[in-house]
This record gives C-alpha cells, structure tokens and sequence, in this order.
C-alpha cells in the first residue's frame, strides 16, 4: 500500500482520513488507481495523477515540480503539460509562476454532471446510515468489472473503515459488488464473471464463477448482500441494492467484523428502511 500524498482538507459532510483500520483500507488523500488485471495507458493516467496533484496540492506548480514529484522525465512533463495548456485544460496565474488547471474543467464536469446526475440527496442517506449504525456507508455504482466508490460517509469511531470515493474493489468479492451484479441480466453477470480473477485474497474468497452465481441468487433471495471479509481480512458489511430509474446502485455499511457481525440483522434493518424513505421520494 503506498503512502498517501499531501493532505487537503476533507471534503463536508463525512470524516475521511484519520484514524485508518489496518487492513480495511487505503487511508491517503487518494485511492490507488492501478488493479494488475486492467490495461493501464500510461499518458492517460498521467493526466489523472496530474489532476489529483493539483487537488491535493491547491497551488501552482513548476514543470520542475511536477517532474521531481512524479520522478517523470522533464521532457515528457514539458510535453504533457504544453498539450494540455494548449488545449486550454492549464493557465498560468502569474507569469512562469507554474501552471494550474483552468476552468475549463469545472464547466466540462458541470455539463457530464447535469446529463446524468447523482442525486444530491443520496449523501443524505448515506449521513443517515452512519450516523444511525455508527459505521461507513457508502455509494457505489459498477465500473467494468469493478464497484466504484462515488461517495462515502465515514464511521466516527477511530478504528474503521475507510472508503474514499474513487476507490474500486472487484464486483466478485464483495457484497457491494455482488448487489450490483444482482441488479445486471444473467448475459451481463455471466460475461463479468467469465472475465474474473479469481485470486484468492483471504480464506473465505469466492473462488469459482458458479460460487459467485450462487451466492448472488441466495443472497438476491433475502434481499441483501453480506460480506464477511473475502477481500478484505477483518472487514464485514451489509450491502443492498438502489434502482433510481436509468441508474443501478449499491448501499453499503461496512466495520470491522467484531464490532458488526452481531449486528447485521439491524443494519439491514436500518439500510433498507433508509432505502425504503430515498424510494418513496423518486415518485
């Protein structure tokens, strides 16, 4: 696990940081992007750590800064950051005082955003959860064969779970994942699955793609989803399904095992009923 980069303070509405659960979790500013089963394109992902940089930094910065920070060459930094300033994606605020990401992202966010957004009060509900069951909730949405993270309301207990947006965890694995598999058609699920990886990350992984299939239709059947520590040791949680209409979602609330396996009765309880009120609100 690598170290985090320079904080930035945390973003409303959710404790994101402090306090990390060995083994539940990566407790930087930013999540890893790289899983060894996808195909990385190299000049992609610059731009992105180049973005993240720029977050977490909140300040300008020097070709020379930005090559020393990524150890990148100085000619392929002075090339990635001419293409983007000619592009109008980079600005300088003060004359050769470094470069800094121009608006033009925040109107292009603005409009990917607007065609087919997340319902803002989904945050609420995620508020809700931790507050009510004291543990992490999370939204996620898939993402090829991954569980995205898009939002996270972190635990107040100093030993938890944490979940930054932007974290991916593999669909099969998880009780997040397999929620969101249970809402694909079965020619969906089944083309995921062929594509698995199924690499043993603790004792109780799921290692076949027929274990998976059943485990889904099982867990389908009670209408929600546990996990009990399959991809992460020690890490237990509830997951349940949230179809908005065009958009396809999972819930989750998820601690460490021995401060929740008492209580997963109570949280499906308490997650569906959340899910129950968020429902009743789209009609």
């Amino acid at each position: 696990m690598r170290g985090p980069p320079p904080s930035r303070p945390p973003p409303t509405g959710g404790r994101r940081n402090a306090g990390a659960f060995p083994g539940l979790g990566y407790s930087g500013a930013f999540p890893p992007r790289k899983h060894p089963t996808e195909v990385i394109v190299k000049q992609a992902a610059n731009v992105l750590d180049l973005i993240e940089f720029f977050a977490a930094h909140r300040r300008p910065a020097t070709l020379a800064d930005i090559a020393k920070h990524f150890d990148w060459p100085r000619s392929s930094t002075f090339n990635l950051l001419g293409t983007l300033a000619a592009r109008g994606f980079l600005y300088e605020p003060r004359a050769r005082g470094g470069y800094y990401p121009a608006p033009m992202w925040a109107a292009l966010v603005r409009e990917i955003e607007s065609a087919q957004p997340i319902p803002s009060e989904l945050h609420g509900l995620l508020e809700t959860l931790a507050g009510e069951t004291g543990e992490t909730a999370v939204l996620a949405a898939a993402s090829g064969s991954h569980a995205l993270f898009l939002d996270a309301v972190e635990s107040p207990h100093a030993i938890r779970y944490t979940a930054q947006p932007g974290k991916l965890v593999p669909l099969h694995v998880t009780a997040t994942g397999r929620a969101l598999l249970s809402q694909m058609t079965a020619e969906d699920r089944a083309a995921i699955l062929r594509k698995a990886v199924f690499k043993r990350y603790t004792p109780t992984t799921l290692m076949t793609a027929s274990a998976v299939e059943q485990a889904v239709e099982a867990s389908r059947t009670l209408g929600w989803f546990e996990g009990r520590g399959e991809f992460t040791l020690d890490l237990g949680g509830v997951a349940l399904p949230l179809r908005l209409p065009n958009q396809q979602f999972a819930v989750l609330v998820a601690g460490p095992i021995t401060r929740i396996e008492h209580r997963i009765a109570e949280f499906v309880k308490i997650v569906r009923a959340a899910i129950d009120r968020q429902l009743s609100t789209q009609h």
